[in-house]
């Protein structure tokens, strides 16, 4: 059995929740979730790792992680912060960032901001913000009315109105066992950390990194389901803002393909590190070689 290893570190004024497993030998891989996850959503992702050490990172506002009642906490650059001084306390000086959904705009922003801290990223349905002001400002204004509404319905209605977009239908597949559990998850989160990540993380919140993406020259997976064809057209884009970027579209599967097909999206991931770490020397000096 993988050894588990739970912390909480002291970052940016906040406590923020980690779930260690695996070895501490190589290049970690640095898990975090999408809006209303947590570590637990993607401890599936790192149990398919059992070889590799694994962090996965509870992000401000969800799970056990500290949730602030102001915004300031939640703003993308105060988030990577976090995300960074949590590998730093964990002695973690270079990472694989893996991320789904928001946690896939967190990574790439770590990515763009501290590129020697990243080996590579690997995101699933995940775009880099909104490039056109008015549908910017049309989404920041949605996500204002929803945490809203999350704050004034709570959570358990949030959560139902949440599962219900078309967005996850193809995840129905997965049964009505494991949609409770998800659901289960997703109750754990506070009411205001959601609000709170909405107006700070959400997707038209932070200034879109377009412009950014071609100084991010490790090498990037975007992973999308086949099904999800609005991100499989987001990730086509940004593969080819990328020097190194490139699209791996999963088979049987929507938004969130390490759920829907986690056989494939182990292989993919497996398949993707083992390239980056054999092509490791010839992109990094000794000096940026993880301890």
């Amino acid at each position: 059995m993988t050894a588990r290893i739970e912390h909480a570190i002291a970052v940016d004024g906040l406590r923020l929740r980690a779930v260690e497993r695996g070895p501490r030998r190589g290049t970690p891989v640095v898990i975090l979730h999408g809006f209303t996850g947590s570590s637990q959503a993607m401890s599936g992702v790192a149990r398919a790792l059992p070889s590799r050490w694994s962090i996965c990172l509870d992000l401000v506002g969800h799970g056990r992680s500290d949730a602030p009642r102001e915004v300031g906490p939640y703003r993308m650059r105060r988030c990577v912060r976090q995300v960074v001084g949590a590998m730093d306390a964990l002695g973690v000086s270079r990472g694989h960032l893996l991320g789904y959904s928001m946690g896939g705009r967190v990574a790439l922003h770590v990515g763009v901001t501290h590129p020697r801290r990243v080996a590579s990223a690997l995101v699933v349905g995940t775009g880099a913000g909104i490039a056109d002001p008015e549908q910017r400002r049309a989404r920041v204004g949605d996500d204002e009315a929803l945490a809203d509404a999350i704050l004034r319905d709570g959570v358990p209605a949030f959560v139902d109105r949440w599962m219900a977009l078309p967005l996850f239908a193809s995840q129905r597949r997965l049964g009505p066992a494991a949609l409770a559990e998800a659901r289960e998850q997703r109750l754990c989160n506070r009411a205001h950390g959601l609000a709170n990540s909405l107006r700070g993380m959400g997707a038209g919140a932070p200034e879109p990194l377009h412009p950014r993406l071609a100084s991010l020259t490790v090498p990037v997976c975007l992973a999308v389901g086949d099904e999800d064809a609005k991100f499989r057209a987001i990730g086509a884009d940004l593969a080819n803002r990328m020097p190194r970027g490139r699209l791996a579209i999963i088979e049987k599967a929507g938004h969130a393909v390490h759920l829907e097909n986690p056989d494939a999206f182990g292989d993919l991931v497996e398949s993707f590190l083992r390239e980056v770490e054999a092509e490791l020397p010839r992109h990094v000096t000794q000096e940026d070689t993880p301890t």
